[in-house]
């Protein structure tokens, strides 16, 4: 008998029973977005917009005069430094990781969130149950990739939720895409898009792919799938852990509910 099979004989089943039954799917202690708390803000401090690198986090004209924060977590790539700059714990380490939003509009802060219930821009009834993923490099720097491959591993199986990866666009029901979305990579991810069968979905995984991240507005690339392709689910995070993939992948299947409104984790 091979050494692997005494092994899996001796060790059982591995893989995590989330998401089908409840758990943390493997996420315990994860650090996650940065969790604002306004009501601790300073007046006049921009310790945290100041730290920021990708400009998440900005001042804004408030009403009545004076400035406010504004924080667009599309932009966040999870650096913890706006938490550690900011003087009064306004911004906090969180494990709020499963931010798949369907509007690009839900990752920006609000005090309230007045965002409609999950949209059906295409009807998704067919696709619950089986599903196939033709993922695009679109100049990322492998954080994402190294992510998505681990959803292939016996720990998270995503071929048990019926999700598959295929190498052909021909057979794809959504196109994956990660990284700023280069200049040399316009024409392939459009190529590839228009290969896609009717219904076809997009999602946005990653910072680079939501917004540009790091890369935005260099010599070499614009603010990520904006304006390039149209976007059905956005997952920011640099990268997203493979259990906020899984999430995002089975609300686009009306499988988990969005659980980000207005900036914030709702329950």
């Amino acid at each position: 008998m091979p050494l692997w099979t005494l092994i899996g004989l001796l060790e059982g089943k591995q893989t995590a029973a989330w998401p089908l039954r409840d758990g943390e799917g493997g996420q315990a202690g994860f650090i996650g977005m940065p969790r604002y708390h306004p009501e601790r803000c300073g007046e006049g401090c921009k310790a945290c917009a100041e730290a920021c690198p990708t400009h998440a986090i900005t001042m804004r004209p408030a009403d009545g005069g004076g400035e406010r924060l504004e924080i667009d977590y599309g932009r966040c790539v999870v650096c913890q430094l706006c938490t550690e700059a900011c003087p009064t714990q306004a911004m906090t380490p969180s494990s709020d990781w499963a931010f798949g939003v369907r509007r690009r509009e839900d990752l920006i802060w609000q005090e309230r969130s007045d965002s409609p219930s999950d949209a059906h821009a295409k009807a998704r009834n067919g696709f619950r149950r089986s599903l196939h993923i033709r993922h695009v490099d679109a100049g990322s720097c492998n954080g994402c990739e190294s992510d998505l491959q681990a959803l292939n591993n016996p720990f998270y199986n995503l071929h048990r939720l019926g999700i598959f990866f295929t190498a052909s666009p021909r057979f794809a029901d959504l196109l994956l895409v990660t990284g700023p979305v280069t200049y040399a990579m316009l024409n392939p991810l459009r190529a590839t898009y228009e290969a896609m069968p009717e219904p076809r979905w997009v999602m946005a995984v990653g910072t680079c792919a939501v917004s540009g991240g790091v890369a935005e507005g260099g010599y070499a690339c614009g603010h990520g799938l904006e304006g390039v392709l149209p976007v059905d689910v956005y997952l920011p995070g640099c990268p997203p852990n493979p259990a906020a993939i899984i999430q995002a992948l089975l609300m686009l299947l009306d499988r988990m509910p969005q659980r980000v409104r207005g900036g914030q984790l709702v329950e």
